[in-house]
């Protein structure tokens, strides 16, 4: 016969004091070894003057251009002169509407030297981005500005904002996993308290951290201190921005989701249940509507997914947590029933397929090649999350086991002949009774005899059913580890997708190549000295117009002049050409000024180097052409 799970309350103290030590140890080894830097969406791909540029006049203004939309503000785009003054005019805004640039007007004078621009957005996943550069008018000269070379993120609010996001994430899985496994597996006639108490902390933690971001966005976007969480313009630009209107949506909802749950024990109803589901699915909107899932590849979609991700999280992670405060904190001389850990199985198997369905989803928007996994930060990440929830799992078929030998221990448990408790109470019998009354036998029960229930019930019998310790224990495991997955999931929303970070780094890679393709084409006409070599330049080496400049080089390797000089270009994939470059002899090389290339991708060059009368060959090298800029 097994023994009825009756935990004590040393044990149930101890036993709860350690397991919330182990949940805070993973909170605390994920925050301070993961805090590192938030990689943004968005790229820098271009600047007009280009860095290091030296022009020979002033422009107008300057324009940058990102790899996705972003957003500026006053300020965000400064040009510094080389005396550290401000020579930027007028408000910042978008070049001809673009969303994905940045410009703002410059002085009408400005004298010679070098200038520094330095610049900060926000991209449309609402991570915030800086960085700077410098030109020269006329020439290069010392300048006393300092180029900021820390990180975005590298500033006292940004570290901030990056804790109570964890702790927002947090609040939200606790408040909504706790809230339906209350309303779905708690134990029939168990004490709410404990899950209360739960539910209560975690809608207590979503609030004040989303006070707390709303506060701290404003100095997270600009770079500034603390102090500025008391500028009031500040906090006013911060609310009509997307971040910020989500702040304070889910304020709203939350406040909403509080005057429900205040009220629910006296207005249970479908149309209460109704109203919750959706406060809940518009909490989950404020982050989906707000972060990765609002830019790039297919938003109207990715959107909707976002939200049942979240949303199964929730269900998923906040959900142990409760069933872990109802196995640890049951009172005494309560039995925990097993169907409470099975109803609670059927919903976390629901809530992991969809996060299984969801993830894939979104593992393939994010990362796009198997090669990023391990190339990219956030390949990496999303990695170890797997990692981890495979860990859950692996618990959680443990904690099934030990629930399966419960309810077999039970049913094979001998039934006691007597299923009732019987007690002598005194009552008294008809209206001729004697005044001490007789005594009759009456049968107890826990609704007419509570008093006669308490002293049948052990008030400290001993947790001996290794079963049901060990279910605890599996649960605990389940528990720490969904911290962990719950923490990463955060890491994920602050690092840049690994499809945009490849995306950029190619962006960035074709804008640092040389601005033109220079071809060194061997040739031999088989006579002696009728060998040596032509450099073709092609500018800008992209699709559209380019100029062409062809010199020769004999055997010693200097320059050589040639009576003709014939260039043609052939795109074999696509079938184009021979394409005609009509060189003309400039005295000295040969040269077009306009060659209009129609397509990107390889082309053959066809030269045709003739020495003499009778002596000419053509000799062919392949050479890539870019695309256009955007």
């Amino acid at each position: 016969m097994s023994t009825p799970f009756v935990p004590t309350a040393t044990t149930r103290r101890s036993r709860t004091s350690l397991t919330a030590l182990l949940l805070l140890g993973a909170v605390l080894t994920l925050l301070l070894g993961g805090a590192g830097t938030a990689s943004a969406h968005a790229t820098l791909t271009r600047s007009g003057p280009a860095d290091s540029a030296v022009l020979k006049t002033a422009p107008k203004q300057i324009t940058l251009t990102f790899s996705e939309s972003v957003s500026v503000s006053d300020g965000s785009l400064r040009v510094l002169s080389p005396k550290n003054l401000r020579v930027d005019r007028g408000a910042v805004g978008h070049a001809a509407g673009k969303g994905g640039t940045a410009q703002v007007r410059l002085a009408g004078k400005l004298p010679e030297g070098t200038y520094t621009v330095a610049w900060r957005a926000v991209s449309s996943d609402s991570h915030p981005i800086s960085g700077a550069f410098t030109f020269s008018i006329g020439q290069p000269s010392a300048t006393t500005v300092a180029l900021p070379t820390g990180s975005p993120d590298d500033t006292a609010a940004s570290r901030l904002y990056s804790f109570f996001r964890y702790l927002a994430y947090g609040g939200f899985a606790l408040f909504i996993g706790a809230t339906l496994f209350t309303l779905l597996c708690r134990p029939a006639g168990a004490g709410l308290r404990p899950l209360r108490g739960l539910i209560l902390a975690g809608w207590t933690a979503l609030f004040a951290s989303t006070v707390v971001l709303l506060l701290l966005r404003g100095p997270y976007e600009t770079g500034r201190g603390l102090t500025a969480v008391f500028d009031v313009s500040l906090l006013g630009g911060t609310i009509v921005g997307r971040a910020g209107l989500a702040l304070g949506v889910r304020l709203l909802l939350l406040a909403a989701a509080g005057v429900l749950l205040a009220g629910y024990a006296t207005r249970s109803s479908r149309a209460v249940r109704a109203a919750g589901a959706l406060l809940t699915v518009g909490l989950a909107l404020t982050w989906a509507g707000a972060e990765h899932a609002s830019a790039g590849l297919q938003v109207p979609l990715a959107i909707p997914v976002a939200v049942l991700h979240l949303l199964a999280m929730a269900v998923w992670l906040g959900g142990l947590l409760a069933l872990l405060v109802v196995l640890f904190r049951a009172p005494a001389g309560q039995e925990v029933p097993a169907e409470v850990v099975t109803r609670f199985s059927r919903l976390a198997f629901t809530a992991v397929a969809v996060l299984a369905a969801t993830g894939v989803y979104q593992s393939w928007r994010q990362v796009g090649s198997w090669q990023a996994l391990s190339t990219t930060g956030y390949g990496r990440l999303l990695t170890l999350k797997v990692v981890a929830v495979v860990l859950v799992l692996t618990a959680a078929s443990f904690s099934r086991q030990w629930v399966d030998r419960i309810v077999q221990d039970r049913a094979t448990e001998p039934v006691p002949a007597t299923t009732r408790e019987r007690t002598r109470v005194t009552q008294t019998v008809g209206a001729g009774a004697s005044s001490t009354g007789d005594t009759a036998e009456a049968t107890s029960s826990p609704d007419t005899a509570p008093a006669a229930r308490e002293r049948a019930e052990p008030t400290g019998a001993p947790d001996s059913d290794p079963y049901r310790r060990a279910l605890r224990r599996s649960v605990a495991v389940e528990a720490a580890l969904g911290v962990v997955v719950l923490a990463l999931t955060t890491l994920l929303t602050g690092t840049q997708p690994s499809r945009a970070a490849v995306a950029s780094a190619a962006q960035v890679a074709a804008a640092r190549e040389p601005a033109a393709r220079v071809a060194m084409v061997p040739f031999d006409v088989g006579t002696p000295n009728g060998n040596g070599t032509v450099q073709i330049t092609i500018a800008s080496g992209r699709v559209g117009d380019n100029t062409v400049e062809a010199v020769v080089y004999g055997p010693d390797k200097g320059f050589v002049t040639v009576p003709e000089l014939r260039l043609t270009l052939t795109q074999k994939a696509q079938r184009i050409g021979p394409l005609d470059a009509r060189l003309t002899d400039r005295q000295g090389y040969w040269a077009t000024d306009r060659l209009r290339l129609p397509l990107a991708g390889v082309w053959t060059l066809h030269v045709t180097v003739r020495v003499t009368e009778i002596d000419q060959v053509t000799v062919a090298q392949d050479v890539s052409i870019r695309p256009s800029p955007a």
